[in-house]
């Protein structure tokens, strides 16, 4: 039987990915292991191998085209096995973890998700829970895209799923409520001994077509979204929806921190390399940022935390995500251990994984988790701002540019370097009296910040 070629899921939060190029065509002859297609996913570009050897037939899978996880995208048919049409039954795929996916250029090797069909005689059964032994007349649907729907009162076998084999997921339920769609007629109670208030409606966003109605028609452009833009889009949303942000402020001086900087730099030693002799390190204000905050997260355990809905996570250790402004969206690589390196490998890190953010060649594991993240504007002058919180993250710091103000000291007015900082913290896990004890502790060590040497 012919092998069908799956589009794998290759990270946590993909729904649907796009084909950036085929490395093959119909009918050529490929063999195990040998790169079929690039994934264009909202962070990295992986490369996806054949997963068993013969002659690639029914390439559907178009390139630049949002396809479901799991689809099928193409098959592969053995050197000796015959071919015409498509066949009714499908093919029966690799055993699972037998697609392979790895990085371009050195980027992840995700895991892959292929299915296996079922020997001839037994029952379907669908991969996901709750779905097994359903009736054809039943709509097939994911778990959470039966919760949403239920939640939002909508008619779920009204919804046509884009998901693999027709499965409703959740971006079908979010279009549909972007769109009002078919609504479940309320269920009648018996009897009630009380009128109980109904609920506010939630607030819906405005259609597509109703933001362009509000614009002369020929006086804009239409940019689709790519992958990135829109789960940008939905983590914002849901970050701003279900965690109750809470905010704290305050200034730190930066003159001793500016000084040791300059000492430190001054101070290290000389490598050769490609292009001549050049400092082992350079250090900027931010990675002595990250430094703070990681051992302010240290000196404050009970903020190094993480909210879930059975259990209060505690962290171990400071693992800093740092946001990183990356060609159509941003990305927070991640600073494992932050409290304890020191300050030139945390600088040289920085710039390894800034360098292969901004050309998305991270692997998962370099971007997904942490405890904390930074997030630093003082390049572009900002004064202060305000950050959104990136789940799992229970806190993240807005950094804004350090500049001379004049303060009072001792009953007199002085010039000094002063930076303002906000950090945002879910309320659920982070209290008031708690980020406020957090945000004073980092401020310590950026106005003693011999303490970071130490």
């Amino acid at each position: 039987m012919p092998t069908e070629v799956i589009l794998p899921k290759v990270d946590m939060d993909m729904a649907t990915g796009q084909i950036s190029r085929w490395f093959a065509i119909e009918g050529q002859q490929v063999k195990k292991g040998d790169v079929l297609f690039e994934i264009e996913t909202d962070k990295a570009a992986m490369e996806i191998d054949a997963p068993a050897s013969g002659i690639l037939r029914d390439v559907s899978g178009k390139e630049g085209v949002d396809i479901p996880v799991g689809a099928p995208v193409a098959w592969i048919y053995a050197d000796d096995e015959s071919y015409g049409a498509k066949q009714d039954k499908a093919p029966i795929s690799p055993p699972v973890g037998e697609m392979s996916a790895k990085p371009t250029e050195g980027g992840a090797v995700p895991p892959s998700s292929q299915r296996e069909a079922p020997p001839s005689g037994l029952p379907a059964i669908s991969p996901t829970r709750g779905e097994i032994g359903q009736s054809p007349s039943v709509a097939r649907a994911t778990p959470l895209a039966r919760r949403l729907a239920r939640e939002a009162g909508l008619v779920l076998a009204s919804i046509a799923g884009t998901g693999p084999h027709g499965r409703v997921v959740k971006v079908d339920i979010d279009a549909a409520i972007a769109k009002g769609g078919a609504k479940e007629a309320p269920a009648v109670a018996p009897e009630a001994p009380a009128a109980i208030a109904s609920a506010p409606a939630p607030v819906k966003a405005m259609s597509d077509d109703q933001v362009l109605k509000l614009f002369e028609e020929g006086s804009y452009e239409l940019v689709p979204h790519d992958n990135m833009r829109k789960t940008i889009a939905r983590r914002l949303v849901e970050a701003k929806t279900t965690i109750p942000h809470f905010y704290l402020t305050l200034d730190c001086e930066l003159d001793a921190l500016l000084s040791l900087r300059t000492q430190l730099n001054a101070a290290a030693p000389v490598k050769k390399t490609d292009k001549g002799e050049a400092p082992a390190y350079k250090l900027s204000v931010n990675e002595m940022v990250i430094k703070a905050m990681a051992m302010a997260l240290k000196a404050v355990p009970d903020a190094n935390a993480s909210w879930t809905e059975s259990a209060m996570v505690k962290h171990r250790h400071a693992d800093v995500g740092v946001a990183v402004s990356i060609p159509g969206g941003l990305i927070t690589p991640i600073i494992r251990k932050a409290d304890e390196k020191t300050l030139s490998v945390i600088s040289n890190e920085m710039k390894d994984l800034a360098s292969r953010a901004r050309s998305r060649k991270l692997k998962p594991e370099e971007y997904q988790g942490g405890t904390t993240a930074v997030s630093n504007l003082g390049m572009f002058g900002i004064k202060d701002f305000a950050a959104v919180i990136n789940p799992p993250h229970a806190t993240i710091l807005a950094v804004g540019a350090g500049e001379e103000r004049a303060v009072v000291k001792n009953g007199e007015i002085k010039i000094a370097t002063m930076m303002s900082v906000t950090l945002s913290t879910d309320h659920r896990a982070v209290d008031g009296a708690l980020g406020a004890e957090l945000l004073v502790a980092f401020k310590k060590l950026i106005e003693n910040p011999m303490g970071m040497l130490v």
